[in-house]
């Protein structure tokens, strides 16, 4: 007898497979595949991509989340650490740069690829493999290194708008701590966010490559600069640029803006060239940039710049009497690009450890911004007499909590379960753990200065 459900000659359906992605971290299903090849596909967040062929606009979409990542750590705590670096010890401590860079990119490029394998976001997968605690421990460690930053940050913003227009930078920080404070109340604060980044971003790279260029730097000490030394009197300052540039709760949002333009596997590559390597080897080659420029027009080794308007001189060679106008404005946009991404993106990760959403929308993560920016005004207000050196102490501060950061980002890359294709190769882990490494040391050290 004839099954008479099924017609003759047709093809019996494909096994379902018994472990499907999330449809926001998945590609399209299997059937639709084909024709995506050759046609255009609109993403969940409105954006129009083609999967058959690359082309220059496709790559141009992929940028955004990296770039949120380094401009929050080329904030004005990077850009004062670096002068004072180059000022203080020529061309010596370029290493440092280029080390944490590339350690920088590596501890982004995992947490990108978690972003896109994870069904849930970074710190509930934490929770789910570790414990709850860790999870409550990494969302923490997150807050407390926001918190540092929201010092030099609003410290940098006012000193900036000072320098332009006159008046108290208390002042100008309350102005630019309001500013920040209308940008998270929009709906979409995420988007509104990553394109303030890449302005910012674009802006800061000219100026910085003009001014080396007309500064003519001693290249050939710079080169000998990449061989590592740690100058007498330079620690702080070392971890300082460990900080700025090896920035692991910067490297750890880069899963929650993968996961906001709900990324796929088949997109990592795009992802890699177009946004993971410029967002993060941009703000390195800015850094390395300053501190040649530094140690040029300062002629270091020698004092080290201690006050704003040593700092401002940096700019001469490239706007001669008007540089200090020149360091001002790239000055603020450091510090307010950093302020926007710093609020944001603590505020967003303690919601998620507190189990209050994972998105910078939530009302919980608006809140919690909100006190991160209350928490930078208020200290900046408090502590008025060195703010330059103010901003280099909070900045060294950010290493207190990061190694914790950098282990769970290594752990949860490695796991074959978890990242599928995805995850870490062993050149990958051994550049994680060295960056574990380099975390712990500069940890202790830390530790060491602050008791002693």
């Amino acid at each position: 007898m004839h099954d008479t459900t099924r017609p003759t000659g047709t093809v019996a359906p494909a096994a379902v497979r018994a472990d499907p992605l999330p449809q926001t971290v998945a590609g399209p299903p299997a059937p639709e595949r084909q024709a995506a090849a050759s046609t255009a596909v609109p993403s969940a967040t409105g954006e129009t991509t083609t999967t058959g062929r690359r082309s220059f606009v496709r790559l141009l979409r992929m940028a955004g989340p990296a770039f949120v990542v380094g401009c929050w750590g080329f904030g004005p705590g990077n850009l004062t650490t670096s002068i004072q670096a180059g000022s203080g010890f020529g061309y010596q401590l370029v290493w440092v740069v280029v080390a944490a860079t590339i350690l920088m990119l590596t501890l982004t490029d995992m947490s990108v690829r978690i972003g896109i394998k994870s069904p849930v976001s970074l710190l509930t997968a934490v929770k789910q493999r570790l414990g709850t605690w860790v999870g409550y421990l990494a969302g923490c460690a997150v807050f407390v290194i926001t918190l540092m930053f929201s010092v030099g940050n609003a410290v940098g913003s006012g000193l900036a708008l000072s320098m332009l227009f006159g008046g108290a930078p208390v002042f100008w920080s309350v102005v630019c701590t309001l500013a920040v404070a209308v940008v998270l109340v929009l709906r979409n604060v995420y988007g509104v966010m990553e394109r303030v980044m890449i302005v910012a971003m674009a802006l800061m790279a000219l100026a910085f490559v003009l001014s080396a260029v007309l500064a003519r730097p001693d290249w050939w000490l710079a080169v000998e600069g990449l061989v590592p030394r740690v100058p007498e009197g330079s620690t702080t300052i070392v971890i300082a640029l460990i900080g700025t540039c090896l920035s692991a709760n910067a490297a750890f949002y880069s899963a929650y803006g993968t996961r906001e333009r709900r990324r796929t596997e088949s997109q990592y590559r795009d992802i890699t060239v177009a946004d993971t390597v410029p967002g993060i080897v941009a703000p390195g080659v800015m850094t390395a940039l300053v501190i040649l420029v530094a140690a040029k027009v300062f002629d270091g080794p020698g004092e080290i710049a201690s006050t704003i308007g040593q700092l401002s001189s940096v700019f001469e060679p490239l706007a001669g009497s008007v540089g200090t106008w020149v360091f001002s404005l790239g000055f603020f946009a450091a510090a307010f690009s950093a302020m926007t991404a710093n609020a944001t993106a603590g505020g967003t990760m303690l919601s998620d450890a507190l189990g209050k959403g994972a998105s910078a929308s939530t009302k919980a993560a608006r809140i919690f911004s909100g006190v991160i920016l209350t928490v930078g005004l208020v200290v900046t207000a408090i502590f008025q007499a060195s703010p330059v050196q103010l901003i280099v102490i909070a900045q060294s501060l950010t290493v207190l909590t990061a190694p914790v950061l950098c282990f769970l980002l290594v752990y949860m890359a490695t796991k074959a379960e978890f990242m599928g294709r995805l995850r870490d190769r062993w050149w990958q882990v051994a550049l994680g753990a060295v960056a574990f490494v380099v975390l712990g040391v500069f940890w202790v050290q830390l530790v060491i200065g602050l008791v002693s």
